[in-house]
């Protein structure tokens, strides 16, 4: 996990996937469910990782994790709203959303870090505290997360309005909403 600071440290690799961390860069970041790819599932999935293009491979790993494999806790509306409400929390404060879209296994989130609350630090927030919520109201423990997140940084405005597109799009390529604004869990509906 990356360390709690204050201080953006560049890239780094955390033995893992790469993360590139500074104030101003706006990243597409989709985190998800520890058991959103469950390993008696690894013949469905198992390849996705050896696919060498980086990009071939996140793109088919979140078609894949729209199907919406493991226990899906966040299709529930209540689990749902405690990660939107994690999300929007910290608005304009620490970081500025741009989109985010809240799936039954996985979150995905547009958003542009200030000075002074690394990623890496922000997610872990996010992380901790849906953990200890959503455990309290199910009556459960123990890890709700996958460790690592997917990371990308939006190189100029068109890739930051495709990357909108796409995530607020999400619910609707999964076949959850005929709208991206009939999703509840999601800027588009929030705009709305």
């Amino acid at each position: 996990m990356t360390p709690l600071s204050d201080e953006h440290i560049g890239w780094s690799d955390r033995g893992f996937l790469p993360h590139r961390d500074e104030p101003g860069l706006i990243q597409a970041v989709t985190f998800r469910l520890a058991d959103s790819m469950p390993q008696d599932r690894h013949h469905e999935w198992g390849h996705l990782l050896d696919i060498a293009d980086s990009w071939e491979r996140t793109r088919q790993i979140e078609e894949w994790l729209d199907k919406g494999a493991g226990s899906c806790i966040l299709r529930r509306p209540e689990c749902a709203e405690i990660v939107q409400g994690a999300l929007l929390h910290f608005n304009l404060q620490r970081y500025r959303l741009n989109a985010w879209c809240v799936m039954p296994n996985h979150v995905h989130v547009l958003f542009e870090v200030f000075d002074g609350h690394p990623m890496g630090t922000v997610i872990h927030s996010w992380k901790t505290f849906t953990t200890r919520e959503i455990n309290k109201l199910l009556s459960r423990s123990g890890s709700l997360w996958q460790a690592d997140y997917f990371d990308r940084y939006i190189r100029d405005e068109e890739h930051r309005r495709n990357e909108c597109t796409y995530i607020e799009a999400n619910s609707v390529t999964a076949g959850l909403a005929k709208t991206p604004e009939e999703w509840p869990f999601s800027s588009a509906s929030v705009r709305q």
